[in-house]
């Protein structure tokens, strides 16, 4: 990876049950990251929506790097054609890694993993260890009762008002490059390493 080439982590559904759309959606993200050069981290899965993007970066010349933990590996989840695979001895040293290396975050729809990831993460956001974007694709309005529960939290004094800053909503993958092109982190100059606060 060089000084100039961003890295994106997407977190996203191992289900392979889900409704066309949503892989559509995690197909169009795979073609944009690897047309605008922007590698895709994520949990290595060939799977679901995972797996989804994962195929489609790679089948539009992009760039993926996964980190998935040795009991997956063992258990035969892992992708077998990505460019970079890390393997981590716990899920803790997975999840680590990937924000290390994340100039952004994006959350496509996903089950509880997915969700505890984006809570994690904007948690870190909160407390002030991560501070690039953080994007939740809103395919189908998916996460529209997480969004409200936000709401509530603020409503509630649980979270401050200016904590719905930590996380910005995209409709679609467009939104999400557009979001990630007007990003100050991602157009600051500078290496990588110089942009992560964890």
């Amino acid at each position: 990876m060089n000084e100039t080439q961003r890295a994106v982590v997407v977190y996203c559904a191992s289900s392979s049950l889900v409704d066309k759309s949503y892989f559509e959606a995690a197909e169009r993200l795979g073609e944009l990251l690897a047309e605008k050069r922007i590698i895709c981290i994520n949990g290595a899965g060939k799977q679901g929506l995972m797996g989804a993007l994962n195929d489609s970066v790679i089948r539009h010349g992009g760039m993926v790097k996964g980190i998935i933990p040795r009991f997956m590996v063992d258990a035969g989840w892992c992708h077998e054609q990505l460019n970079e695979t890390i393997i981590t001895q716990t899920i803790h040293e997975r999840k680590e890694y990937m924000a290390r290396a994340a100039d952004a975050v994006v959350a496509l729809p996903g089950g509880v993993g997915t969700l505890e990831e984006l809570a994690e993460i904007i948690t870190w956001k909160q407390l002030g260890l991560y501070n690039n974007p953080v994007i939740i694709l809103n395919t189908n309005d998916y996460y529209r009762p997480l969004l409200s529960f936000f709401d509530q939290m603020i409503e509630e004094n649980f979270l401050k008002t200016v904590d719905r800053n930590m996380w910005i909503v995209a409709s679609t993958p467009e939104d999400v490059i557009a979001l990630l092109a007007n990003s100050s982190h991602w157009m600051t100059s500078g290496t990588l390493d110089q942009q992560k606060v964890l």
